[in-house]
This record gives structure tokens, C-alpha cells and sequence, in this order.
């Protein structure tokens, strides 16, 4: 069965780790420069930044020289997708094109078990080369993450557990997909769309719900931004909610606040001096940064869970032969 599989999938077995290998390698050479510009480390310098002129700097030069690849690699939350669906997708449906089925399924290796030894041998490809991708990935971007924190757009996708997950999830619909559609491209396709479907759903309604965000109320400084005491939130928590209060604790709208604005510049006041005198308060509504590897393992075991079950209906379509 092991070289039946590597015959019938050694092609994209090949590419993708020729893909996966080449930006690797890209990433591991920019990182080492990346890396450089912080001696003693990038973490360790952030918490430097107000006393060390000298790690400013280096976050600025980071900034400038590396920012575009940063922001380059936001997009390749979709690598994982790409991988799973890749892989996923011809799994059944190569089979059912070609008509090979009925010859695969009247050998002496069962039915159930030639689909058990696929499923496992390919899944088990698909983690391994997420799993290497990612942790390169997590690696160049740790400078990145010193300085913006794990929960920005572009890093809570590309790190920690849910690129593994996505791409679990990828290979599930694309497998599905194809002992449906019984054509590959298709089923690429439709674990492709899928995927964009649920991630832009889950990002934006469930993911700020895995828990119950904190608020912090401040009263606004006399002298503006520059006065606020200490960082809370910080820069590394995932900011939900920014807003105005009244004394009371009452959340204003913005058309309440722009009136106080208006008011202040009628009577030719400062307007933080002004805000201050009333007693609006200033609040927001974040998760820690320490909720990262919490909201992870929550947000993968949801993407592993529907990867399963959809595994599950594709072990259900090949008992029933589908045919």
C-alpha cells in the first residue's frame, strides 16, 4: 500500500515540498538578517524600547527593511489551505476519474483499509508540511511579534496551532468533495472557497467570543495620548472595543463625543483639558495577550473537529461504494 500511494501521489508530494522547501529557505536567509538587527534579542529589546535609543532603532530599521515582507506574508495563511486541499482533493476523486476504483477495490487489501492507509498517509503529509512551514514562519516573525503581539491579523493565522488546523480542515472538504463531484479540480475548488467562507466567519464572530473580553476605564489625561498611564491595553493585546464614558460609566456615542468636541472648540478649550473637567472617560475592550495559545487551541479543535466529521462522511460514502 506504502508504494501504491507514493506512486499515485509522489506528484504533489514533490511539488509542495519543493514549495514548502523554497520559501523555507527564503524565509530562514531573511530571517537571519531580521534577527541581526537585535543582539540580544528582539523580545527582550521591546521591553527596553523606552529606556535604549539604540532598540528603537532597530525596530524602525525592521520596519522599513522588512515591513513589506511582513505584510507579503499575511497572505500565506492560505499556504495551509492550499496544502490540505492539494492533497485532499485527488485522494477519491483521482480514482473515480480514472475508473481505478474498481480495480483498487477488488485487490486483496480491503476496501476500508486501502482508504484508512490513504487517508492516514496523506493527512499525515499534510501536518508535516504545514507543520515545517509554520515553524519557520513563527521564527522570522518573532521580531515582528515582539514588537505587535501574536493577535494581529497577520500572525494569529500564520503561527502557533490553527495553520495545522486549516489545513486539516482543507484536506477534509477537498476529500469530501471529491467522493461527491468525483473530479479533482472541483473539489479544489470548493475546499478553496469553503475554507475563505468559514475562516472570515470564524475570525470575525466566534473568535472575539472564545472568551469575555476585559475593559479598561481610564479617565482622559490633561495633556493627550502622551499622558496616558501605562499600556493598557498594550500593543501585544487584541484590542476589540475603543470608545469614550461618561462619569458614570455610560459609553457615549460617537455623535455624543463629537458634540463635547464641538463644544470644547466653541469655547476654545483644549479638548482633552475639556474632557477631563466632565469626567469622560476613556475605555476599551481587549483580550490580553495571554489568551494567544487559549483562543489557538479553541479555534483548532474547532477546524479539527469539522475536518473529522467530514472524514467521517467520506468513510460512510466509500462503505456504501458510492457507485
Amino acid at each position: 500500500m506504502t508504494w501504491l500511494i507514493w506512486r499515485q501521489h509522489r506528484t504533489e508530494v514533490c511539488v509542495l515540498g519543493l514549495l514548502v522547501g523554497m520559501f523555507g529557505v527564503a524565509l530562514l536567509v531573511l530571517g537571519e538578517q531580521a534577527h541581526a538587527l537585535f543582539p540580544g534579542g528582539a523580545a527582550r529589546c521591546a521591553g527596553e524600547t523606552g529606556v535604549y535609543e539604540a532598540c528603537v532603532a532597530s525596530f524602525r530599521r525592521l520596519d522599513e527593511e522588512y515591513g513589506f515582507i511582513e505584510n507579503l506574508l499575511a497572505g500565506f495563511y492560505l499556504v495551509p489551505v492550499v496544502i490540505g486541499a492539494f492533497l485532499g482533493a485527488p485522494l477519491l476523486a483521482r480514482e473515480l476519474e480514472d475508473g481505478t476504483w474498481q480495480l483498487a477495490w477488488t485487490q486483496a487489501v480491503p476496501r476500508m483499509r486501502w482508504l484508512a492507509a490513504k487517508l492516514a498517509a496523506l493527512a499525515g503529509v499534510t501536518v508535516a508540511l504545514t507543520g515545517m512551514f509554520t515553524a519557520v514562519l513563527t521564527w522570522f516573525r518573532q521580531p515582528f511579534d515582539a514588537w505587535e503581539g501574536r493577535f494581529q491579523y497577520d500572525a494569529f493565522d500564520v503561527e502557533g496551532l490553527v495553520p495545522v488546523a486549516y489545513a486539516l480542515f482543507a484536506f477534509g472538504v477537498a476529500t469530501a468533495a471529491g467522493a461527491i463531484l468525483r473530479r479533482s479540480l472541483p473539489a479544489f475548488g470548493v475546499a478553496f472557497g469553503a475554507f475563505l467562507a468559514v475562516r472570515m466567519s470564524v475570525a470575525m464572530l466566534a473568535r472575539p467570543a472564545y472568551a469575555t473580553p476585559l475593559t479598561a476605564m481610564e479617565p482622559v489625561p490633561v495633556g493627550g495620548p502622551e499622558e496616558q498611564a501605562g499600556p493598557v491595553p498594550s500593543s501585544a493585546d487584541w484590542m476589540i472595543e475603543h470608545g469614550y464614558a461618561d462619569a458614570t460609566g455610560r459609553r457615549l456615542s460617537w455623535a455624543e463625543y463629537y458634540e463635547l468636541e464641538a463644544t470644547a472648540n466653541r469655547a476654545g478649550t483644549n479638548l482633552h483639558q475639556f474632557l477631563h473637567t466632565k469626567g469622560i472617560q476613556e475605555f476599551t475592550v481587549y483580550h490580553p495577550a495571554d489568551r494567544f495559545w487559549t483562543f489557538q487551541l479553541i479555534e483548532a479543535a474547532l477546524f479539527v473537529a469539522v475536518a473529522a466529521i467530514l472524514i467521517g462522511v467520506v468513510v460512510w460514502r466509500v462503505r456504501r461504494r458510492m457507485i
